[in-house]
């Protein structure tokens, strides 16, 4: 039969999830997730009966239906979140956000290569920036900066040409955060203003230069999504 919203914690942690175990967000989004994939497939009359349910307005089109029914389950589910306790904060965030060759319009066939590497390390216990690690990269595919790019970015052609190539960069990445025993002594996370720097611009690099994905970069902390949940705004 029609599978239908129940809301509830029974459904959405049952062993009818559909999460994959690759994806890193907060487990309270997946039960979002989960649920709004129901929503999705009720009918007109199966929307009304549920938000009668709740007292909430049932007049409207589908959509419309849809997205009150999503809104108020996300609003109890984040309610309901427990505090988070202190002591399981990561030590520090390391904050990235990618520099990349460009053209203007960014054509679809133009293929993007990391021309900067930067990254800020934040002490999430007193709040202060203790380290930065910044290193410019010399792209292959397309070596000659667009005069676009060179605008965009700041970042000339002699500074580019002199710079060490996406492997090494990496390495010295690695050999930095070593160096300052994160995921060691102390505990991390990779932090982007949104999901393109490691999604898109590291995993493409990574494949230009026929490296592996480093295993830093495949959890990270998308402060765009974060901010949007947290103040219930649009952050696209």
């Amino acid at each position: 039969g029609r599978q239908h919203c129940r809301i509830s914690d029974q459904e959405t942690n049952g062993k009818n999830s559909t999460a994959s175990s690759n994806d890193f967000s907060d487990p309270i989004y997946k039960e979002i997730a989960i649920t709004n994939g129901y929503i999705n497939r009720m009918t007109r009359d199966e929307l009304r009966i549920k938000l009668a349910e709740f007292k909430l307005e049932t007049r409207g089109v589908k959509d419309v239906l849809k997205k009150r029914l999503k809104n108020y389950y996300k609003k109890q589910k984040l309610m309901q979140k427990e505090p988070i306790n202190g002591d399981n904060y990561y030590d520090y965030i390391c904050v990235v956000d990618f520099e990349a060759t460009c053209e203007e319009g960014n054509p679809p066939e133009f293929i993007h290569e990391i021309i900067e590497f930067p990254i800020v390390l934040l002490n999430t216990h007193t709040l202060e920036i203790e380290d930065t690690f910044q290193q410019y990269v010399k792209p292959e595919i397309n070596p000659k900066l667009s005069n676009f790019c060179i605008s965009l970015t700041g970042i000339t052609q002699d500074i580019v040409d002199k710079a060490d190539t996406f492997p090494q960069v990496l390495q010295n990445v690695i050999e930095w955060m070593r160096q300052r025993e994160l995921g060691t002594k102390y505990s991390y996370s990779m932090l982007t203003d949104g999901s393109w720097d490691m999604s898109k611009f590291l995993n493409i690099q990574c494949r230009i230069s026929r490296i592996k994905y480093p295993s830093f970069a495949k959890k990270w902390i998308n402060i765009r999504k974060s901010y949007g949940n947290f103040y219930k705004v649009c952050t696209n």
